[in-house]
């Protein structure tokens, strides 16, 4: 399969970073930006919306939530510089994903394989809570990216409101899915061309710390990723 000109995702990561479509959001992540948190505060933030990033030929395809505000907000890689990047690039790496499990910094080496990660919101939202207007300016970027993916199989949704973004955007689309409840570990099989699609609760501090989501969950879901890209070979 001929995958897609190169200067076609150039084009639509500078659509991205330099949107401001959404004031608040705007307004939200350049305050961050500016005022910083004090561990960070040699940091140069970000303060931009966050591109997706990986393997460009990637049969995964992870859907986010939004850039945290002192994560990818501040190293404008998404799920870069927080606890729940990671969560999730030991996953990525403990399942053959990635050749690290490094998420600190952009430019630490790490390459991820057979995987592309995005979100459904670029910008950082307050209390990351993004509006539902918010989430529905920023389904065009997701689509965009989604069609520069065509060797995608598998999507793997982080949380309930990046499982519901991602199916809307299909409703939007036009493609007949499944009424499918959010709940971790399912697996939601869609005809082709569509890829499947399988949930996670999100790797946040907040449910790993509380042990809704532990270790052994979320690599149970890779395990079922891994079954799911065999059976589509």
């Amino acid at each position: 399969m001929t995958l897609p000109d190169p200067a076609a995702w150039d084009a639509l990561n500078r659509e991205i970073i330099t949107c401001r479509r959404c004031p608040r959001l705007v307004a939200w992540r350049e305050e961050v930006a500016r005022v910083k948190r004090r561990a960070y505060r040699d940091w140069d933030y970000w303060g931009q919306p966050v591109p997706g990033f990986g393997d460009r030929a990637a049969r995964l395809v992870i859907v986010g939530l939004a850039p945290g505000a002192h994560g990818s907000n501040r190293t404008g890689r998404m799920f870069t510089g927080d606890s729940s990047g990671e969560t999730l690039f030991g996953a990525l790496h403990r399942a053959g994903f990635a050749n690290q499990p490094t998420w600190e910094q952009p430019n630490d080496g790490l390459v991820l394989r057979d995987t592309f990660i995005t979100a459904v919101g670029r910008c950082a939202p307050p209390k990351n809570r993004p509006t539902a207007q918010e989430l529905t300016n920023c389904r065009p970027f997701l689509a965009r990216e989604l069609a520069l993916l065509p060797t995608a199989r598998v999507v793997l949704a982080l949380g309930k409101v990046a499982f519901d973004g991602y199916l809307r955007l299909l409703r939007a689309q036009g493609h007949a899915v499944p009424r499918a409840k959010f709940g971790h570990g399912i697996h939601v099989p869609c005809d082709a061309p569509l890829p499947d699609l399988i949930a996670s609760y999100h790797p946040s501090r907040q449910n790993t710390q509380t042990g809704r989501l532990t270790l052994e969950m979320f690599d149970a879901v890779f395990t079922t990723i891994r079954q799911a890209l065999s059976a589509s070979d």
